[in-house]
């Protein structure tokens, strides 16, 4: 009797809404599928939560692996998309990995079936289908996400040292007043002439929490420890920032690929900049001497 490893995944793209789709019912479904085909099932598999384009699921990882050490004879998901969404992952494994390991592919619902070399064309379309389905997706959200970027929408995960998200619209800043005048004194200690590495000195002298500290008081989880001394890197980023003028500014950057995390920064002419979205903390004037100072300052650095 063969062994059979069943995978389940389920994500916001694949956001149909229906119970069909949970992780449960293509749990029952594999299941009874494996039972009628006579096979043992070895193992389930299922990654909630986790993109198709994506690698580093956890329950993909672990299958993988144990098909590289052949612990099964036999992968069985609902649909190939259910595996990868990704065109290459799909020709790599289906096409490449499981034969040379031995391993059958086999879906439910599209009648993938790598033992069937009449449909090799089916699987690589399927993978087309699937990844241009990722790529119209992507460019749907990333449509919409601009058109509330526009509508001046504050769209990040944590609203700016100095505020924080209004509890009746999280796309609306209000200022928070202990960290808004930390801001206000940030500003006069630099316009006084002290360097952003000695206000950061300063501000860590006077215990005054980071702004990671303010978050992770607050409840916000971070991943990451907290930083508990001020660097200059974050003193000259708020000195910089004109969201403390009351104005929104969104897409500094932007995914070099809907297949990658990472990100690209953009020209200054391509930021969605929307005004007067939110009370300011510091006025107009004292940006613009800031500005004035922090521009005058690294043009002395560039000239030694």
């Amino acid at each position: 009797m063969p062994k059979a490893a069943l995978y389940c995944r389920l994500s916001v793209e694949d956001g149909t809404g229906e119970e069909s789709e949970s992780i449960r019912n293509q749990r029952i479904l594999l299941i009874a599928y494996a039972q009628k085909n006579g096979w043992e099932i070895y193992d389930v598999y299922e990654d909630e939560d986790y993109s198709g384009l994506r690698e580093d699921r956890p329950a993909f990882c672990r299958l993988i692996q144990d098909a590289k050490n052949k612990k099964f004879e036999i992968i069985l998901c609902k649909t190939q998309s259910r595996f990868t969404r990704s065109a290459a992952t799909a020709e790599i494994y289906l096409h490449e990995r499981f034969p040379l390991w031995g391993i059958r592919f086999v879906t439910v619902v599209d009648g993938v079936d790598t033992s069937k070399k009449e449909n090799k064309k089916a699987r690589q379309i399927n993978s087309l289908v699937n990844e241009w389905y990722c790529e119209e997706l992507s460019e749907n959200i990333r449509s919409v996400l601009r058109r509330k970027m526009e509508l001046g929408q504050f769209l990040g995960n944590y609203a700016p040292y100095g505020y924080e998200k209004d509890a009746s619209d999280r796309h609306h800043l209000v200022v928070l007043e202990a960290e808004a005048n930390v801001v206000r004194y940030i500003a006069k200690l630099y316009l006084s002439g002290l360097s952003c590495k000695k206000i950061a000195d300063q501000l860590t002298l006077e215990n005054i929490p980071t702004p990671s500290q303010g978050k992770q008081k607050r409840g916000q989880d971070l991943g990451r420890e907290a930083c508990n001394q001020w660097g200059a890197g974050t003193v000259r980023k708020i000195l910089k920032n004109p969201v403390y003028l009351g104005h929104m500014v969104q897409g500094r950057e932007q995914k070099i690929s809907y297949k990658s995390k990472k990100t690209m920064e953009l020209p200054k002419e391509s930021w969605i900049i929307v005004k007067n979205t939110h009370e300011p903390i510091i006025s107009e004037k004292v940006f613009v001497k800031v500005q004035k100072k922090l521009l005058k300052n690294r043009r002395g650095k560039q000239s030694v």
